[in-house]
């Protein structure tokens, strides 16, 4: 981290090319992500915004290390909103400020050319995992027992959206982090919504909507795998024609 720090002050960002620094095709294919979700040119123009305003003591780092910090506390607030639903407004406010952070701690060192990119790659999905955990281990106060195998079937199958993402990651080296619109901002804009919901209605229709939930997700996921399948399986198709092809044809 300390060499992280030397090598921020030492470089400077020049205007011109911060954007393709950022955006642009990376080294590293983990460091680089596809995203085609419904609010990304909103949020181009946002970082285009703030990452030239960040102050120059926060570093990358600092803000993946904080998605810890926000997870501990969705699951304290989740635990409080056993006894008042209004506890639910904190966790909302945890889910927007883990947005800025994860949003902008891979988008701030790539603007200053500050490296790290495999250490915020490893780092920072772990830390998302654990923030996937928390939100779950929240709702989990406010289910009775008995609804507590369709909280855990929920978790597997988003478990599994992260997993489909890294196997495509390995076999393809593109890092699509969004599926069809619906990309990270989209989904943390759906829990805002349901913990709204739940305060203004209450937490019971979280019960009988997790089974539902859960089976979007399997059916979204299956046509996700079938769609990935079918594109490696051409990809390898193409490969091998080519090795067979005769020495004077190939490209």
């Amino acid at each position: 981290m300390q060499r992280e720090m030397m090598a921020g002050s030492l470089v400077e960002t020049e205007p011109g090319d911060w954007s393709a620094r950022v955006y642009g095709r990376q080294e590293f294919a983990g460091a680089g992500k596809t995203n085609t979700g419904l609010l990304v040119p909103l949020e181009r123009r946002l970082a285009r915004f703030v990452l030239p305003r960040v102050p120059r003591w926060l570093e990358t780092y600092h803000l993946t290390l904080l998605t810890p910090v926000w997870s501990i506390l969705i699951v304290v607030f989740g635990y409080l909103a056993a006894r008042d639903l209004r506890w639910l407004w904190m966790a909302n406010l945890m889910i927007v400020l883990h947005y800025f952070t994860d949003h902008f701690d891979g988008k701030l060192g790539k603007f200053r050319n500050t490296g790290l990119s495999k250490w915020g790659f490893y780092m920072d999905h772990l830390f998302d995992y654990g923030f996937l955990c928390s939100i779950l281990l929240g709702y989990s106060f406010l289910l009775p027992q008995r609804a507590l195998f369709s909280m855990l079937l929920a978790q597997c199958v988003f478990s599994a959206f992260m997993f489909h993402t890294f196997l495509m990651l390995a076999a393809t080296e593109e890092f699509r982090v969004s599926f069809s619109i619906f990309g990270p901002t989209e989904m943390r804009i759906g829990l805002i919504i349901i913990n709204a919901l739940m305060v203004r209605f209450g937490a019971h229709g979280l019960k009988g909507s997790l089974p539902w939930i859960a089976l979007g997700g399997v059916v979204a996921l299956a046509v996700l795998a079938y769609r990935a399948q079918k594109k490696l399986w051409q990809a390898d198709m193409l490969a091998k024609a080519r090795e067979n092809a005769p020495a004077e044809t190939r490209p």
